[in-house]
């Protein structure tokens, strides 16, 4: 928690560093790259940082945490807890948080100059930083022993053992470890980051949702060749290589109540933690009311079609609603198929649903829009969009 003393310097410095940390973070992590470029070439997202993405996101974590410090806003814990998830997921240690203070500090200093970064102000927000990284490195503390693993000990080796091609784009792996011993458990929604070593000699590491796993000894990803990493695993990844992945982690997974109906949203490549969740669904067999609605651009694109009607065919009192919106007019729609993008208001669902959203960043931002229209309350809706999210992470 912040002092009094420091709470009243970060709301009314909070505009001033909020309205410039957009030119603030370009300066960190040039300043952190030039210092350490080992960061940039083996853990940092270069996709991400190219098209400004990460800096989008290390801008709005550190401003949403200090707002919601001087608000004592409840969101704070979803913040922290996606982030933490996030760091697991890379291996992220505590000494990588005084490395990023310093950086980040130099680069508020640089941008908005000693004589506003007065000795008090700089206090103050140190306070807010140490307080969010803090709380990161418990949480992470506790994520890294739920998995029974360490920052140092979270990647592991995995064979592939199966390569399917789901869709011109999209190629499921299933993976196993090279011994033939079990693999980590996971949550019906979580995700594993995968490791590579591309041909100028980066590692960079992306993550990709557990979709499937058969028996104990097998996990299952689907990639869409999108970015260089996943279009070195379209080129390279066939059975018999090993890949580096992390145990399993992820904010958003599957709730155990079985009394609540679930409504599972999902587009494009964001089919594969749904997935998870069904194939969960189905082992469980509790009886939930389960509506799955899926947007792709035509059936061509949609990767793991056959299967997902299978499955919500195997759960009982499910439904699936597909949405084309590539399909020409006066085409043959198939059963549960419509043409156009997903309009929650066409849809019935139960009033006490939980609501699962997976997929790029429009869909979400169109049926969050939609969700708030109809006044769904916000603790009911979960979310898992494939942007990034931290000032740390990749």
């Amino acid at each position: 928690m912040l002092s009094a003393a420091h709470r009243e310097i970060v709301s009314a410095t909070l505009p001033l560093v909020g309205g410039a940390i957009a030119e603030i973070t370009p300066v960190f992590y040039r300043r952190l790259f030039a210092a350490h470029p080992e960061l940039e070439r083996d853990l940092f997202n270069r996709g991400n940082q190219a098209n400004g993405a990460q800096q989008a996101a290390l801008a709005g974590a550190v401003a949403m945490y200090a707002t919601m410090l001087v608000t004592e806003d409840a969101q704070e814990r979803a913040l922290i807890e996606r982030i933490a998830h996030k760091h697991a997921s890379l291996g992220v240690p505590p000494s990588a948080y005084p490395v990023v203070y310093e950086h980040l500090f130099a680069a508020i200093v640089e941008i908005l100059g000693a004589d506003t970064v007065t000795a008090p102000v700089a206090e103050a927000w140190t306070a807010v930083y140490w307080a969010m990284a803090d709380e990161l490195i418990g949480r992470e503390r506790e994520l890294y022993a739920e998995a029974d693993t360490t920052p140092e000990t979270t990647w592991m080796p995995v064979v592939v053992t199966e390569r399917v091609q789901q869709s011109p784009a999209t190629v499921a792996l299933t993976l196993a470890a090279p011994d033939g011993s079990s693999l980590p458990t996971f949550r019906a929604g979580q995700y594993v980051s995968v490791a590579v070593v591309l041909p100028d000699g980066a590692r960079q590491i992306r993550q990709y949702s557990l979709s499937h796993a058969a028996g104990a000894d097998r996990w299952r990803i689907s990639v869409r060749r999108e970015g260089e990493v996943s279009s070195h695993l379209h080129e390279y990844a066939f059975e018999g290589d090993v890949l580096q992945v992390s145990h399993p982690f992820g904010d958003v997974y599957l709730d155990s109540d079985p009394a609540t109906p679930l409504l599972l949203a999902s587009a494009g490549i964001g089919i594969t933690p749904v997935l998870g969740m069904l194939y969960a669904l189905e082992a469980e067999q509790q009886g939930r009311a389960v509506t799955v609605v899926h947007a792709d651009r035509t059936r061509a694109t949609h990767a793991h079609r056959a299967e997902l009607a299978e499955l919500v065919g195997r759960i009982p009192d499910a439904r699936l609603i597909t949405y084309y919106d590539r399909l020409p007019e006066g085409y043959p729609l198939g059963d549960g198929e419509r043409r156009g993008r997903i309009d929650l208001r066409d849809i019935d669902v139960p009033a006490d649903a939980n609501i699962y959203l997976c997929g790029p960043q429009p869909f979400m931002t169109a049926l969050g829009g939609q969700l708030a229209a109809a006044e769904v309350a916000p603790e009911r809706i979960y979310a898992e969009a494939f942007t990034p999210v931290s000032p740390v992470s990749a």
